[in-house]
């Protein structure tokens, strides 16, 4: 009796553990179902958002690697495109009106030739000729000067220099007659050079100095007999890199014809020669380089700051991929244990 007894007892408690095992079960699952009910409740809405954001975060990410390389690509741009304007230059011209010039000295190698008059003339008027072939009046200021040749430096030169024109608004002109009286040349010339300030030259300590640097610097020209040569000149200055300025001048030559009306046949030669100013207008050649630097500075600390916030942004949208691919996979995982 006591056996069986005890043999019920062991055969009801089994009954009673199940029981409580199912008990417990339906109270964990009643315990977890409210969380499954919120991961599963809409899982193809919750699917296709985050696919939506990863699809846009990776588009996001893609479009700012494409910024960051056409910033890498201005970086390049600018830096190429300012060591091209230092190594180029551009060149600047500038005019400067004046209604009187300096007035500039004319130095006549005449050689055998003789100045037979020098006057002032304005508004382009030359009278008609009195006595050609004789001494007139020299209304002009002229200086005499011996020195050597700057390229021998052995051959002495005989240099005769008047002052130019100054009043470009009264069209000053000067006028020169020059006579040759014989030469066994077949082409009789007489050469002249032009300088800047025929003032420098008077003032001048070493003047003879002074005219070896002028024919070294500057150009010589040449005037035939039989002519009247009208030269127009204008003054062009350069600036140099190293600050120091050049001036040049530029001329404009018209000849004509002297229809010799004297009497009896001659075997000199005349020679007529006008100097005048083309314009009131002194022209300025210098270099300029446009490549700023402080612009160029500004656009590199723009495009580099632009790479910054791109890397950040960057940075941060793959943190922000990686948490939720985080947060997809530890839902997924709750899923699946609840369904197992």
């Amino acid at each position: 009796m006591i056996l069986s007894e005890d043999v019920e007892q062991v055969s009801e408690n089994p009954t009673d553990e199940r029981e409580g095992e199912m008990g417990v079960d339906e109270d964990s699952s009643s315990a977890i179902l409210p969380d499954s009910e919120l991961g599963t409740g809409a899982p193809s809405l919750r699917f296709s958002k985050t696919c939506l954001k990863n699809v846009f975060s990776v588009i996001l990410l893609f479009i700012y690697l494409l910024l960051m390389a056409v910033a890498v690509f201005l970086v390049y741009q600018t830096i190429s495109d300012f060591r091209e304007k230092l190594k180029h230059p551009v060149m600047s011209v500038s005019y400067k009106e004046v209604s009187l010039y300096d007035a500039p000295g004319i130095a006549f190698y005449p050689g055998k030739a003789r100045l037979l008059s020098c006057k002032h003339h304005y508004y382009d008027h030359i009278p008609p000729l009195i006595n050609p072939g004789q001494p007139g009046d020299i209304e002009c200021t002229t200086q005499r000067i011996n020195y050597t040749d700057p390229f021998t430096n052995q051959t002495m030169k005989y240099a005769l220099v008047v002052q130019g024109p100054r009043d470009v608004k009264k069209k000053e002109l000067v006028f020169l007659q020059f006579h040759l009286n014989g030469t066994d040349q077949d082409f009789s010339a007489i050469d002249y050079l032009l300088f800047s300030s025929f003032q420098e030259f008077v003032n001048s300590p070493e003047k003879a100095e002074f005219m070896k640097d002028c024919e070294s610097s500057y150009s010589s020209w040449k005037f035939s007999g039989g002519f009247r040569t009208w030269v127009k000149m204008s003054l062009v200055k350069t600036k140099e890199e190293d600050g120091r300025e050049t001036v040049e001048f530029k001329q404009e030559t018209s000849v004509v014809n002297y229809i010799d009306q004297r009497t009896r046949l001659r075997s000199d030669q005349l020679f007529f020669v006008v100097f005048e100013w083309k314009d009131p207008f002194i022209q300025t050649v210098q270099d300029i380089i446009t490549a700023n630097p402080w612009n160029t500075i500004a656009l590199l600390c723009g495009i580099f700051l632009a790479l910054f916030k791109a890397a950040d942004f960057a940075k941060l949208s793959v943190k922000w991929m990686i948490k939720i691919r985080k947060r997809h996979l530890k839902r997924r995982s709750q899923v699946m244990n609840h369904i197992s």
